[in-house]
């Protein structure tokens, strides 16, 4: 009986520890997952670093090495714009690079359950969020050990270029195409195919998951022919590629990296002879000359919205978001999706004036309408007074608790929710399977003030697991949720259904075109609703586009 107790805490045996890549062999790093272990595979590169005139160009795959590569600790985070807005809080502080920034960037990491399992197991695939401008796979939030010890699935998480160094866009243009952060991702996926059996892993199911501009990613990839034979299914988080803020044109790319170029002084006074000129300047700047101009170059002042970001290039995105969510053909991917309770008070806090972290952000009638220009920045007069009639209450306008949350609905609605449940409508229309929730906890340990309700990108802490490390001070009730959401997306990694094949509890019924119905996910037990934010969608996604179409 003693010899059976001490088993689990025998060290890994050493061959446990090194895996084979093509690459050459890893060795990785025993850790523990509260009663359970993982191996983890930390910094393995994906692509040769994106150095000297290799910046803004699509990746190359790493070259292999002599030796076992110690995959023992996360490796750089790639060169971005770092928050300082709330300096030393924690709820701020949470997203901002936990390690040395540099153009040395693209490294992945895996998590594989110990003992390694003895049949290939599904992979998830994560992809974070951060606007296209910042964000890094090493951030504590998305520490891989929990979901792979519960769930029994190998976790992979891959950092990708960000801001100008990842999508400055001159389309058509071989040394800068755009879109090079969506392709490391890429190049990340196929490194996957290749080496993960190594792992444990199935490269044939292999699950893609993200949040805000990584669940962006994540439907670019299900539009994109190239990425399709990559993955098996796609869970996205709070955001979609056909938001207004995910995408831009050709036109428009050319427009901002033209714009940068003039900013840090490349204009070789007044007009640049030629984009290979504009491009042998830029790669003479230092990441921090390039990275403090980037929000320069926005059209707009406004909120949730990103400087460099995807471009429709005719190439890795043959057509807008929209018109390939249109196309017709069954979808065979499963796809599950949601969003949090309140995706817009994040975004308030950090642009609008009247908003703040420590007091109640209580909101004239005045800040409200300004904050409706700052929230939907791309609206003429006309289109911006449709957005006050369609969110204000006549009979109480001058009500500033109405006020905040109604800024707080208009910015979720418009970037969050409502191109988000249009992609779930389009998808169920064409066939496809899709499972939507609402994620509406606020966690008992969370940083940012009550107002702000269960603002965007605080479900994540739940997927991966976080409430199951004692030391966080999360509540039992939070612990089971956890485990509950880590099984849902465990089981549609496995099966494309977040339900347990012998259901016992609820069930999570599928999103279709009629019933358009969704689950709640929250401590209570699972409950059912139908049409998220319904009225309000129609007019972000019916009536608004036809109003700018008449008025420009």
């Amino acid at each position: 009986v003693l010899l059976l107790f001490l088993l689990p805490t025998v060290p890994a045996s050493a061959d446990e520890l090194v895996v084979p890549t093509a690459g050459g062999p890893v060795r990785g790093i025993r850790l523990p997952a509260g009663t359970d272990h993982v191996i983890a595979f930390l910094g393995i590169p994906y692509a040769e670093p994106p150095l000297g005139h290799l910046r803004f160009q699509p990746p190359r795959p790493a070259r292999s090495w002599r030796g076992v590569l110690d995959a023992s600790s996360h490796r750089h985070a790639c060169y971005q714009a770092v928050d300082t807005m709330f300096p030393g809080f924690g709820g701020s502080e949470m997203w901002n690079p936990n390690r040395e920034m540099s153009e040395d960037c693209l490294y992945l990491n895996v998590w594989v359950p110990a003992p390694r399992p003895s049949t290939t197991v599904p992979v998830l695939v994560w992809i974070y969020g951060g606007g296209f401008y910042s964000g890094a796979a090493s951030l504590d939030v998305y520490d891989g050990r929990y979901l792979a010890a519960a769930e029994g699935v190998v976790v992979v998480s891959m950092n990708y270029r960000v801001g100008a160094l990842g999508f400055l866009a001159l389309p058509g243009h071989p040394e800068a195409p755009g879109n090079v952060g969506l392709l490391d991702q890429r190049l990340a996926l196929r490194w996957v195919q290749s080496n993960i059996g190594a792992f444990g892993g199935d490269a044939g199911a292999v699950t893609l998951f993200g949040e805000s501009a990584g669940a962006a990613s994540v439907g670019l990839h299900l539009l994109s022919a190239t990425s399709r034979p990559l993955f098996r299914r796609a869970v996205l988080q709070s955001g979609s590629p056909n938001g207004p803020w995910a995408t831009v044109g050709a036109a428009e790319g050319r427009r901002r990296a033209a714009t940068l170029g003039k900013l840090v002084g490349c204009s070789g006074g007044g007009t640049i002879a030629n984009e290979t000129e504009l491009l042998g300047c830029l790669r003479g700047k230092t990441p921090p000359e390039l990275v403090e101009q980037e929000a320069a170059v926005l059209p707009q002042q406004g909120v949730f919205r990103f400087a460099f970001v995807p471009v429709v290039d005719g190439d890795f995105l043959v057509d807008t978001p929209e018109a390939l969510l249109g196309a017709s053909g069954r979808p065979e991917a499963e796809v599950l999706l949601g969003a949090v309770q309140d995706e817009g008070t994040y975004f308030l806090v950090y642009g609008v004036p009247g908003f703040g972290k420590d007091n109640e952000s209580l909101i004239s009638r005045e800040e409200f309408l300004g904050g409706v220009r700052l929230g939907v920045p791309q609206a003429n007069e006309l289109a911006a007074e449709a957005v006050v009639l369609q969110y204000t209450d006549w009979l109480d306008q001058d009500n500033p608790v109405k006020n905040r949350e109604a800024l707080d609905d208009i910015v979720g609605d418009h970037n969050v929710v409502c191109p988000l449940m249009h992609f779930a409508q389009r998808w169920a229309e064409r066939g496809g399977t899709v499972f939507a929730y609402l994620f509406d906890h606020r966690a008992s340990n969370l940083l940012w003030p009550p107002w702000m309700g269960v603002p965007h990108g605080y479900e994540i802490e739940f997927v991966f697991g976080q409430p199951l490390n004692p030391s966080l001070n999360y509540t039992a009730e939070e612990e089971q949720l956890s485990r509950r959401i880590m099984r849902y997306w465990g089981n549609f990694a496995r099966t494309g259904d977040p339900n347990e094949p012998s259901e016992r509890e609820r069930r999570w019924p599928s999103y279709t075109a009629s019933g358009q119905r969704y689950a709640r996910l929250n401590a209570r037990p699972l409950a059912v609703a139908h049409g998220l934010r319904a009225q309000a969608c129609a007019f972000w996604t019916r009536f608004l586009p036809k109003l700018l179409n008449v008025t420009g």
